[in-house]
């Protein structure tokens, strides 16, 4: 048989079989007609066997043949070498596979982010009030309507004074049942059963300033009427609570509490108690008793040795006789104001006995009154007060002024901002003796600044002095009180705190108050 059929031949069959893609067929047409294989030659069974060999298998004699080894080098590729398959059709099925791959992750990705996305939505819309219904609410004499208006504020109309504080006690804890629950926690101090270890500090100095303690006692002094008021609007905020999941802290109530869950897993919410209401307020008045931070600047100055005409340049008195007061006559008599009392000032503290105890104690003051004021400052960031110079404003302008021929009554009282705002703006009206619209406190029944279908009203802080601080001479459980020793008397405070044991402080307290320096080694003097 003629060889060159059996060179160009099998030589041909094995190039073109390796490079069948585009551009192989142009090589393999070379390889089949180079000039090398014209010629007769006489092929040994080895060669046979190399030019039979299945496409991309060569035995390392392959070397042996002239121009072999470029030739096959040339046609096939490593990736023909591993798989026997052409090197474009393994990348082809590699990027196929790889696709695939990619697809599948994307559109697990895809349905994990509808998912969550859906799921985050129905998280937070789940807590959004309903305006619309009609609620059955126990206990209400006759029916209520809550109209809110363009702008979401609730106007209320009832039949009475029970069942109109009751509903305002609903959509109140409607729209700000965290403020609240968050804010009786505070002025109780139980931060550390939301927020756990972190909060016991503040917990024991507000457990020794005592809000909660003082609230229940007011709470047996009120009158008849003001109970009957408070017990009215806790039962709407209860109904409120009873009607969204009932003491389990669940989102249906706010989207905060399924992030507190995260944390404190194990909270519990508790029914609202007449109590909570009045020790909500003792958190506004310790913010607004702003002359405590003067007392103990005053005192840490006269501490260091300043004189009291000294420290009297640095803190004038209020200019009353260039700026007098709306009320000139009057004075407070057995704890109630008397128009016809004649005003009096307490006596300047002087003599030599007042200056000797003022110089015994002043090397002991300055570190006390010092960290007192620190603590007090930390105390400030907790209630949300974190900024300084605000300040309060009130007046009229005569109706001779405008162009109604009606006064007009400005009052700004400059809170400390947050979120949500301080103010909740209500209008409550009944067949009753109320018919008012203004602005309310979550947490208290009624209006504070507002105004009725005749008159307007409003307050402001004016600095009164109602805070008084106390250097106190402490030997173990007694203490001087200028006639003698006396014993301290003392209270067990056990704070409960998420996820831990809790944890029990002992507060002490003279005549005057409760020892703020047992809750700081710093405040030690």
């Amino acid at each position: 048989m003629p060889g060159d059929e059996w060179t160009g031949g099998p030589t041909a069959s094995m190039v073109a079989g390796i490079g069948d893609v585009p551009g192989d067929s142009d090589r393999a047409t070379m390889s089949a007609g180079e000039p090398r294989h014209e010629a007769g030659v006489d092929m040994s069974d080895q060669d046979l066997r190399r030019d039979n060999a299945p496409a991309g298998q060569v035995d390392a004699d392959s070397a042996n043949l002239p121009g072999g080894e470029e030739s096959i080098d040339d046609a096939v590729s490593p990736a023909d070498r591993e798989t026997g398959l052409p090197a474009s059709g393994a990348r082809r099925r590699r990027w196929r596979r790889a696709r695939r791959v990619l697809l599948w992750c994307l559109a697990v990705f895809l349905t994990l982010a509808v998912t969550a996305s859906a799921l985050l939505v129905w998280t937070v819309r789940r807590s959004f009030p309903d305006y619309d219904s009609t609620i059955t609410m126990p206990g209400l004499g006759a029916p209520v309507t809550a109209y809110r208006d363009e702008y979401g504020i609730p106007q209320l109309y009832a039949s009475s004074e029970l069942d109109l504080f009751k509903a305002q006690g609903y959509v109140h804890a409607q729209d700000r049942f965290w403020e609240m629950d968050f804010r009786r926690h505070l002025t109780s101090g139980r931060l550390a059963e939301l927020f756990g270890p972190s909060m016991v500090p503040t917990d024991a100095f507000l457990r020794t300033l005592g809000w909660r303690e003082v609230a229940a006692r007011e709470w047996q002094l009120v009158s008849p009427q003001t109970r009957a008021y408070l017990q009215a609007y806790a039962d709407g905020v209860n109904a409120w609570i009873a009607g969204h999941g009932g003491s389990d802290a669940s989102g249906r109530k706010s989207l905060e509490y399924p992030l507190l869950s995260l944390l404190n897993p194990g909270y519990t919410v508790e029914r609202w108690d007449p109590v909570d209401s009045i020790a909500s307020l003792k958190a506004m008045a310790w913010d607004l008793a702003s002359n405590k931070y003067l007392e103990m600047d005053r005192s840490v100055l006269l501490s260091h040795g300043l004189r009291r005409e000294q420290i009297d340049e640095l803190f004038p008195a209020y200019p009353f006789d260039r700026n007098s007061p709306i009320l000139s006559d009057g004075a407070v008599v057995n704890g109630a104001f008397d128009a016809t009392a004649t005003p009096t000032s307490p006596a300047a503290p002087g003599g030599a006995g007042a200056v000797a105890v003022e110089q015994a104690w002043r090397s002991d003051a300055a570190p006390v009154f010092g960290a007192l004021r620190g603590a007090v400052a930390a105390l400030k960031g907790r209630l949300g007060v974190t900024i300084t110079g605000v300040g309060s404003n009130s007046w009229v302008v005569s109706g001779e002024l405008t162009a109604s021929g009606k006064p007009l009554l400005a009052n700004d009282p400059h809170v400390g901002p947050s979120i949500p705002g301080m103010w909740y703006q209500v209008g409550l009206h009944c067949s009753c003796t109320y018919d008012v619209a203004g602005f309310s406190l979550s947490g208290l029944p009624g209006v504070l600044i507002g105004h009725n279908d005749r008159i307007s009203w409003g307050f402001t802080n004016l600095a009164p002095d109602v805070t008084d601080f106390y250097l106190e001479k402490v030997d173990g459980n007694r203490y001087y009180d200028g006639a003698g020793w006396r014993a301290l008397t003392t209270r067990e405070e056990v704070i409960e705190v998420a996820g831990r044991e809790p944890v029990t402080v002992t507060v002490r307290s003279t005549g005057h108050g409760p020892l703020l320096s047992d809750r700081s080694a710093d405040l030690l003097g």
